[in-house]
This record gives structure tokens, C-alpha cells and sequence, in this order.
């Protein structure tokens, strides 16, 4: 028996299909206006946050001219200030640079073990009070880190990490100076826990009926599973040690020891008359943290995901 077909005049004129045509049409406009509308609000919103950094590369790259004036497009081209800042800075640029490299070096290992073995316990392991103890712990976010400088400060002079000795060994203690006292990461232990917390728990309880014990299982098991995670904290330390400046000028006696961002306020006391020096070089400072922030972008976002996730 042939089958019987609806005539195209009918469909059209079913008004019930036109209505349903119309309801679609007005759904996809006002979609298509909401992502315009938060297009338009995100791209103002990035553009007040770029500007800044805009107006110092183009202050740096302008020999003359009031570098407090808004504008769009530098008046001319020069890399003398660039060329100043290496040559013309009582502290050697290179050695800021290094400090810069070895304080990163050092505070992202000793962040990112403590914070990876302290997660571990407090996600995995059963012991009375665990809760308790992250908590207070999380409690701790709420206060400045002004709120411990001096206790930071009186610390580090009672392990005698400024004391003068010869000039290898003060730098080593003076390095620890500025790395120890934020070697304790309460927001990379949340986030590593919180990571620890989204791997299946009969991975776990596999390996411990094979015989593995704790730190084989958080080195075997948590380490591998959590990479993006660590990955994503590592950044972030990096980042935050990179910048160091307040606890830098407080602690270090030596300015050869300064890391670049606190040697900045070097590079302003030498071209007092010349701020187009210290914007170039705050722009040479931001330069890495850009590089590390591209290349590890894949796993920030998926670590930070995951954490969020857990």
C-alpha cells in the first residue's frame, strides 16, 4: 500500500508549525543578542585590563615625551631605554635576572613538595581530627600576608639565614630567606587535595592489598593522576615568586641579591629623570611570565578544572 504524504501547502499553513517557527526565530535572536551583549562586556573588560600594558610598552619604546599622557600609538621608536637598563643600573641587570631564576627554581620545588605531600593525609589517609586540621588550616587565607611579616621576619633572623659567613654561603641563606617563609602553600594544599580527592579511591585500595605502601601509592598513583594539577600550582608559584618584592626589600641587606621585580626600585633610583628606563624594564620582567603562563596553558586550565572538579 503506497504511503500517504502531507502536501507542502499544508505544513506552511499549519499554524501550529508556524508558531513554532516563529518561537525558534525569537529564541535564536535573543541568543544571538545575549552572546553579542556578553561579547561586548567581555572584550571592554579586557581591554581596560590590557591597556596598562600597552601604555608601558609603548612608554618604553618612546625616547621623549610626557609618559603620563594617554595614547594609542607611540610618537616614535627607540630601544634606548632597553639598552639603558642593561648597562646603566647600579645593580647588574644580569644578576637580577639570576636572583630572579634561582628564588623561582628553589621556591617552586620546596612549594609544590610540601604541598603535594601535605595534600595526601589530609585527602586519603583516615586519622581522627583530619577535617578539623585542613579546615583550620583553609581558615588561614583570610589574613593579609602582611599580617605575618614580622613573624616571618623574626623567624628568619633566629635561624640565622642573614648571618654573614662568606659570601657563597651568605647568598645560599639569603636565597632561603626569601623562599622559606612562603615554601607553606595554603592554597596549593587545597588544590591538591581537592585533585587527590577525584581519583577513584579502589586505585588506592588496589595498592594497598598488592602491599604498596603510603608514599609508593602517592608517588606511584596520586603524583601521576595529579599532574595537571601541579602543573597548574607550579605556574602559580612561579608566578608569585617571580614578583616578589615586598618581603624582598624588607629581608635582603645586599642589593646584589635583590630578584628583578624588587631591583626595579633600583632602576628608578638611577634614572630618576628617565621612567621610560623602569618601564622597560618592568616590561623585560613580565616577558617570562608570559612564556611559562603559553606553555603550560594547556595544563593550567586542565588542573585547574580538574581541581575545581574534585
Amino acid at each position: 500500500m503506497p504511503e500517504t504524504t502531507l502536501p507542502q501547502t499544508a505544513l506552511v499553513s499549519d499554524p501550529h508549525a508556524q508558531l513554532a517557527a516563529q518561537l525558534k526565530a525569537q529564541r535564536q535572536r535573543r541568543e544571538r543578542l545575549r552572546n553579542a551583549a556578553a561579547y561586548a562586556v567581555l572584550i571592554l573588560i579586557a581591554l581596560i585590563m590590557l591597556y596598562p600594558f600597552y601604555w608601558t610598552l609603548v612608554t618604553s619604546l618612546e625616547p621623549t615625551g610626557n609618559i603620563y599622557e594617554a595614547k594609542i600609538l607611540p610618537t616614535a621608536l627607540s630601544l634606548r631605554n632597553y639598552l639603558e637598563v642593561f648597562s646603566g643600573t647600579t645593580v647588574p641587570f644580569w644578576r637580577l635576572i639570576l636572583n630572579s631564576v634561582i628564588i623561582c627554581v628553589l621556591g617552586v620545588t620546596f612549594t609544590t613538595t610540601l604541598a603535594t605531600l601535605a595534600a595526601y593525609p589530609l585527602a586519603r589517609m583516615r586519622f581522627p581530627g583530619r577535617d578539623l586540621i585542613f579546615y583550620s588550616i583553609l581558615i588561614l587565607m583570610v589574613l593579609p600576608n602582611e599580617a605575618g611579616l614580622i613573624v616571618n621576619y623574626i623567624t628568619t633572623i633566629k635561624l640565622g639565614l642573614l648571618a654573614q659567613t662568606s659570601p657563597l654561603a651568605d647568598a645560599a641563606r639569603q636565597y632561603l630567606a626569601v623562599v622559606l617563609p612562603g615554601a607553606a602553600s595554603i592554597v596549593g594544599l587545597f588544590l591538591l587535595r581537592q585533585a587527590y580527592l577525584g581519583i577513584p579511591q579502589e586505585l588506592i585500595e588496589a595498592a594497598r592489598i598488592d602491599g604498596a605502601r603510603e608514599l609508593t601509592i602517592w608517588r606511584r598513583i596520586m603524583l601521576p593522576l595529579a599532574t595537571p594539577t601541579i602543573a597548574a600550582f607550579a605556574i602559580l608559584e612561579f608566578v608569585a615568586y617571580w614578583n616578589s618584592f615586598l618581603w624582598a626589600r624588607v629581608m635582603l641587606p645586599d642589593k646584589n641579591m635583590l630578584p628583578l621585580s624588587a631591583g626595579l626600585l633600583e632602576l628608578s633610583g638611577t634614572f630618576s629623570t628617565n621612567s621610560r628606563a623602569v618601564m622597560a624594564g618592568a616590561v623585560i620582567t613580565i616577558i617570562p611570565i608570559l612564556i611559562v603562563f603559553l606553555m603550560g596553558q594547556k595544563y593550567f586550565m586542565k588542573g585547574l578544572e580538574g581541581a575545581v572538579k574534585g
